[in-house]
């Protein structure tokens, strides 16, 4: 089976979607001649033609406003934010329009539009370039929120994501484009290439939404997590020596809230990591459902790690970036509590 970076397998899922279904179409800015900022349209332009995928106006609002009107008429539109950060002149077509025209419309029209977007820090990219507004779209009845931690789940997802008759919001983690990311900076980087989970079909496939992954078991205590938080999690149990079971959510909304319950059942703890900010992060309605359904099986609260509530910081990225030393302490305190 062929290894991908996260790039290639994103790109992989467009390519093998316009090839099966013509009313697939992909477009953004810098989307087609150049193929994108992070690359992950290149050759599409070439290969499908300027009417398939086609550079748009800088213009977010009016990206995903015309994506809407095709996929009102049949079409399926696959289209990219730049970058996360920029997604807010959008926000009202996403949440009056996208997000409301099956019910609106009584079912008589759906909405199969995918908005990619990089998400997250860990590249120095300042306060404009780092957000993660995860957050804002799982508030929202009507979206599915998607965030994938490798190549081989980035092309599933995409391409069920694609495939879904409403619209799908698809966050991609900039710092894990080319290999998965510890939070350890000050390390070389292992490129996917040389890890098990770059291996992707070629071909037609799907990772279905709304189930997690366990991504490492154990018996101690659950970790939620998601994106770059997933290996964070990992290091920060290899570190500590805890015996802990990370769960990679990989689908926000539709939750896979089975899996979560049957994992903290059986360890009795829960540390919820995540990248954006505390105060109203999806942390805080994990932890909630976690009270909610697993209360009686609880030895200890739940703790959260996550950036802090301050605009992402450029100079001090790595005491903002939630790291395996501050993973490691939520560790510890939940197992002494």
């Amino acid at each position: 089976m062929p290894r991908m970076t996260m790039i290639e397998a994103i790109r992989s899922a467009m390519d093998v979607s316009m090839e099966r279904d013509d009313n697939v179409v992909v477009f953004g800015e810098d989307v087609g001649y150049f193929g994108g900022v992070f690359r992950c349209t290149a050759g599409l332009q070439q290969k499908y033609g300027k009417t398939r995928c086609f550079d748009a106006p800088i213009s977010e609002l009016g990206i995903v406003g015309a994506a809407i009107g095709m996929a009102s008429y049949g079409l399926r539109p696959c289209v990219e934010v730049q970058f996360a950060d920029y997604v807010y002149p959008a926000y009202d077509q996403i949440v009056s329009e996208a997000a409301r025209l099956r019910y609106r419309s009584n079912g008589q029209f759906t909405c199969p539009i995918v908005i990619r977007m990089p998400t997250g820090g860990g590249i120095f990219g300042g306060q404009t370039h780092s957000q993660s507004p995860e957050a804002l779209f799982t508030h929202v009845s009507g979206l599915k929120v998607v965030v994938p931690s490798n190549p081989h789940d980035a092309k599933g997802l995409l391409i069920a994501a694609i495939e879904d008759p409403d619209p799908v919001i698809f966050l991609e983690p900039k710092r894990l484009y080319n290999g998965p990311f510890d939070g350890h900076h000050d390390r070389p980087v292992t490129a996917w290439s040389k890890h098990p989970l770059g291996e992707a079909p070629e071909g037609h496939f799907t990772v279905p939404l709304g189930k997690a992954h366990v991504a490492r078991e154990g018996s101690a205590v659950t970790v939620l997590a998601y994106g770059t938080m997933v290996y964070v999690a990992q290091a920060a149990a290899e570190e500590t020596g805890i015996d802990a079971e990370v769960i990679d959510l990989r689908t926000l909304l539709p939750l896979d809230l089975d899996a979560i319950v049957a994992s903290v059942t059986k360890t009795g703890r829960c540390v919820i990591v995540h990248e954006a900010t505390l105060t109203s992060g999806f942390g805080a309605e994990l932890a909630a459902l976690v009270q909610e359904h697993c209360f009686y099986h609880l030895e200890a609260p739940v703790a959260r790690v996550t950036g802090w509530d301050t605009p992402y910081p450029h100079a001090q990225e790595w005491d903002y970036f939630p790291g395996p030393r501050r993973v490691g302490e939520a560790l510890l305190e939940v197992m002494e509590a």
